[in-house]
Parts: structure tokens; C-alpha cells; sequence
């Protein structure tokens, strides 16, 4: 089953001669369930890929699939609506917030929703995460891993169709962001997750089970990886 579609996905920012196009032309499908690793350098377009395709941002040109649904055509409010409900995101810096306890971190896409979280569902998020005995600290009082942990927890819990790591390691020592790529492998394999990670580092990319590789805005590559979901 297609979760992700992008047709003919260009991003251009400038007027005139200023011009410059982040993405141009991108084709890209994504399979329920699959885990892939978008690679590029800086400044290659795959953090505008992502953000567009978690619709923090809309294309110049050409359409976005989720779930059979046109994300180019909703409005700004539409826009949040989804990205809290159909979409994980998870960052580079956690983005957490430092007044509210790590229980109301991961719960808060559900709360702006006033829903009540499926108690099982939740559980078996913060165990496999391995945060369950975190939940009535404050952010600050974890390490830099473990509140990656609790970002990857929060994208999960309102079980969006799409996961979107961007750089998700960069702040990370090697051990801790080793942990975050196989958190999110466990992810992918416990609950059935589609995941995308954007990153630059190769280490990172060869986790997954699939590696797209963007230059200039431009898909150069996309290849199955066998060592992916060892």
C-alpha cells in the first residue's frame, strides 16, 4: 500500500535571476511499513523534501500524496490539523517542551485533540522506547538520548501514517545516536511504521532498508539496502 507520492515536486525560492531550485522535478513513492534514508549533503533539498512532504511546507509545483490525500490543496489550519494527526516528526533539537513532564510531551498531539490515549498502545511505546520510568521528569533531567527517545515516542503515540526523522542523530554522540536509528528500526518493525530519515551521514543511511540520494535537488539515486531491518 502507497503512503507517500510525490509527482513532479519542485521548490523554488527567489524571483528572476535570484532563482534557486531546492527541488526540481522529484518523483518519489513510499510503501506502508518501509524504512528509508534520504541522504544528501547540505543544502541538497532533502530537509525541503521532508518538510513538504510532512506539509510544513507546499511546492512550487506538482502534487504530494498521503494516504490518497493532496496535502498541496489544504489550507494553513488544515495543514497543522494533519501534521498532528497523520504525521510523526521528529527533529534534530527534540522540541520539547521544558514545563511539561515527559508524560505530556509524548501525549500532546492527542491532547491538543482532547483525546484519550489508548493506555496499551501507550505503554507499549514507552517500554519499547525504555523510557516508562522517565515519564514524571521534566525534559532537562534526561540525557540528549533519551529525550530523542521521547520525541520518537510523541510522533508515535497518535499513530500517524508517516514518521519523518530529519537528522534525528546530528546532536548525538555515536553511541546515543546508535540507539535513535535502532529505536527507530524497532519502531518501524513493532508497529508497522513508515519511516523516513533525512540524513548525511552514511553510517546512518546503511540502517535502513532503502537509501535515496539527492543532489541539487535532484533524485540521483534510489536503491534497496539488504542490510536494512537486520
Amino acid at each position: 500500500m502507497e503512503i507517500l507520492r510525490c509527482e513532479n515536486v519542485k521548490k523554488i525560492y527567489g524571483t528572476g535571476d535570484n532563482q534557486v531550485a531546492a527541488l526540481d522535478g522529484v518523483n518519489l513513492s513510499v510503501e506502508k511499513g518501509e524504512f528509508v534514508a534520504i541522504m544528501g549533503a547540505s543544502g541538497s533539498g532533502k530537509s525541503t523534501l521532508m518538510h513538504i512532504a510532512g506539509s510544513v511546507d507546499k511546492p512550487s509545483e506538482g502534487k504530494v500524496i498521503v494516504c490518497g490525500m493532496d496535502i498541496t490543496t489544504l489550507n494553513k489550519k488544515q495543514s497543522a490539523i494533519f501534521r498532528r494527526r497523520k504525521v510523526g516528526l521528529v527533529y534534530q533539537f527534540y522540541n520539547l517542551i521544558p514545563t511539561l513532564d515527559i508524560r505530556k510531551n509524548i501525549l500532546m498531539p492527542l491532547l491538543l485533540d482532547k483525546k484519550e490515549p489508548d493506555k496499551e498502545y501507550f505503554s507499549q511505546i514507552i517500554k519499547s522506547l525504555g523510557i516508562e520510568n522517565k515519564l514524571d521528569l521534566l525534559p532537562d533531567q534526561l540525557s540528549g538520548g533519551q529525550q530523542q527517545r521521547v520525541a520518537i515516542a510523541r510522533s508515535l503515540v497518535y499513530r500517524p501514517a508517516l514518521l519523518l526523522a530529519d537528522e534525528p542523530t546530528g546532536s548525538l554522540d555515536r553511541e546515543n545516536g546508535r540507539e535513535v536509528v535502532d529505536m527507530l528500526k524497532l519502531s518501524s518493525l513493532n508497529f508497522g511504521q513508515t519511516i523516513i530519515i533525512i540524513t548525511h551521514d552514511e553510517k546512518v543511511a546503511l540502517e535502513a532498508e532503502r537509501i535515496v540520494t539527492i543532489e541539487d535537488g535532484h533524485i540521483i539515486s534510489d536503491q534497496k539496502n539488504g542490510k536494512g531491518r537486520d
